[in-house]
């Protein structure tokens, strides 16, 4: 941290800060008086403004600094040692022998992290130079930038920037044999977030009051708990009627098909009676085609604008609370639970390890559990639905 200090032989001030991991110590012939520290934090914060930003030019701002010549050293041993590569050089080729086994969307992810962040922040910095005090200062400089919306970074945003780093450098420190400096170095700490599943009577009138193309679609995620990437990569050939079984077996993200979000994501997810009927539905409607749920082009459907032009506008329309879709997948979880299914079943319908996570989210859902076969939860619906047909038929008489 760049600090100002001053000599105790002739009481004058200096700066000190950190450059290229080279200690920079710049003497003046300041008095120690508040005016002049004012003027010397000016200086050092226009200094780390400058190094943030990769503008920085030492030999111009201090002509006769005393790190000049650690500084053309540092950059001379880059040039003519080739086996150390500079953060720039070693972050490129990580993300060259990496991106084999990502997703499209996460490759996008990484990409703007390594080019919009981590390069413009280190450049050429050798990657065996790179010091704690470095990276701790760039998750500083996170955790100031500003989203588009003018919302700050949040924890998690920020997380996510430091592992694609921390890759980078625990790859570099095997490698090049150095000590990562990412040693204790912990994430921050993420506020939990709670779960806000829909009620029956809030499903009810989003089922009731939804556009016809899209009452099957929501039907089935409130009561399979399928993840946004399962239900929009459905294909028909993983729909078993015989059985009543949905066989997850891939995903679609950013148009493209792609593996599980891991090997416990690939399962077998048990159809209650009202999700049986609404995949015959479907199946009068595009059992002719690849994919199960399709836009009027015969394309997979987008998230994004199922999202924001279906979803969001229908709870304004019915009047319920604004929830992402994620929502209707807690939704399951807690409905399972309600109705008294085993934890483990439960666990291996959303895809889950084990039941640790089941507990951790669900806790305070968790009555006394008994069943272990699924046919709970198809009571529960069923009777959502009976309750339905009995007020229509009141009506008539």
């Amino acid at each position: 941290m760049a600090s100002i200090n001053v000599r105790k032989e002739t009481r004058k001030l200096y700066i000190d800060f950190r450059y290229r991991n080279i200690r920079c110590r710049e003497q003046t012939e300041l008095n120690d008086t508040a005016q002049n520290r004012k003027r010397l934090r000016a200086l050092l914060d226009k200094i780390e403004a400058e190094i943030l930003l990769g503008t920085f030019n030492y030999k111009e701002t201090f002509p006769n600094g005393s790190a000049i010549k650690k500084l053309d050293a540092v950059a001379q041993k880059v040039q003519g040692n080739s086996a150390i590569p500079t953060v720039t050089q070693f972050a490129k080729t990580w993300f060259q022998e990496s991106k084999v086994q990502w997703r499209k969307s996460y490759l996008t992810t990484v990409t703007n992290i390594i080019e919009n962040r981590v390069i413009p922040y280190f450049g050429d910095i050798p990657v065996n130079e790179v010091t704690k005090s470095q990276v701790l200062q760039f998750r500083g400089h996170l955790c100031n930038l500003k989203k588009r919306d003018g919302a700050a970074f949040s924890p998690g945003h920020v997380n996510r920037h430091l592992k694609i780093f921390r890759a980078i450098i625990n790859e570099a420190a095997e490698r090049f044999d150095f000590i990562s400096p990412y040693k204790s170095i912990k994430p921050l700490k993420v506020p939990k977030t709670d779960i806000k599943p829909f009620t029956p009577e809030e499903i009810k009138v989003i089922l009731d009051n939804c556009r016809p193309d899209f009452k099957e679609y929501f039907l089935i995620r409130f009561f399979t708990g399928m993840r946004t990437s399962e239900i929009d990569g459905l294909r028909w050939k993983y729909v078993d009627f015989e059985k009543r079984l949905i066989m997850i077996r891939e995903t679609i993200s950013a148009g493209e098909a792609a593996y599980t979000k891991n090997d416990f994501s690939q399962r077998e997810i048990y159809m209650s009676d009202q999700v049986y009927n609404a995949f015959k539905v479907m199946k009068s409607r595009t059992g002719s085609g690849d994919y199960v749920f399709v836009t009027k082009a015969g394309q997979p459907l987008e998230y994004n604008s199922v999202t924001k032009h279906v979803w969001y506008p229908l709870l304004r329309l019915v009047g319920v609370e604004k929830r992402n879709p994620y929502q209707m997948r807690h939704t399951a979880a807690t409905l399972w639970l309600a109705s008294g299914e085993s934890p483990e079943w439960i666990a291996r319908q959303m895809g889950h390890a084990n039941t640790e996570m089941l507990f951790r989210v669900y806790s305070r859902y968790v009555p006394n559990l008994t069943r272990n076969d699924g046919s709970a939860m198809n009571t529960l619906v069923e009777k959502l639905f009976v309750d339905d047909k009995k007020g229509d038929q009141d009506e008539d008489q």
